[in-house]
This record gives structure tokens, C-alpha cells and sequence, in this order.
């Protein structure tokens, strides 16, 4: 069932993205603009391995695109998931 243009799935998949804090702040980073994995990797004291995984999370999720250039994989906020998100929300509570 869809709604204002969010599926169930959708939305699950953004919720599971939003639980992490490492993810949070992962699209906190990319807010002020893209940036590459190696960037990201080094603002955590976690394995490039789990950064890699959070990064996955989030770009099934729809919240992140990447582009790859050369040998470097940018990655950049995709901000229509989250609106979407906020109007749902929105809806859900009768504004």
C-alpha cells in the first residue's frame, strides 16, 4: 500500500538506516556535500569494513547515492528520501 508515494518497505528500510548513530552521523557529514568513503572512514574509529556496511545500509535504503570516480567512490545525501519520510510522518499525525 502506498502512500503519499512511501511504501511500507520504503519506510522500513529508511527506519532501520535512521537506528544506527554512526549512520546519523554519517548523513550529518554529507549534508555540507559529498564526500568519499575514505573521508567518511576517517572521521570513525571503526573498520573501513563496517563504514563499507554502513554505507550499503544507507544506499539501500535510498538515503545516499555514490558515484564512482577513478579508483574513488564519492558518496552524496539524497535528501527526497527523507521528505518523503516527513510528509508521512506528517500525514500520520493529522497535520
Amino acid at each position: 500500500m502506498k502512500k503519499k508515494g512511501v511504501c511500507k518497505l520504503a519506510i522500513q528500510h529508511t527506519m532501520k538506516a535512521l537506528s544506527d548513530p554512526i549512520r546519523r552521523e554519517i548523513l550529518n557529514m554529507l549534508k555540507k556535500g559529498r564526500m568519499s568513503a575514505g573521508e567518511i572512514t576517517d572521521h570513525f574509529a571503526v573498520t573501513g569494513a563496517s563504514i563499507s556496511r554502513h554505507l550499503s545500509v544507507l544506499k539501500e535504503a535510498d538515503l545516499i547515492r555514490d558515484e564512482r570516480e577513478g579508483k574513488y567512490i564519492f558518496y552524496e545525501l539524497n535528501a527526497s528520501v527523507l521528505e518523503e519520510v516527513m510528509l508521512w510522518i506528517k500525514d500520520l499525525k493529522g497535520e
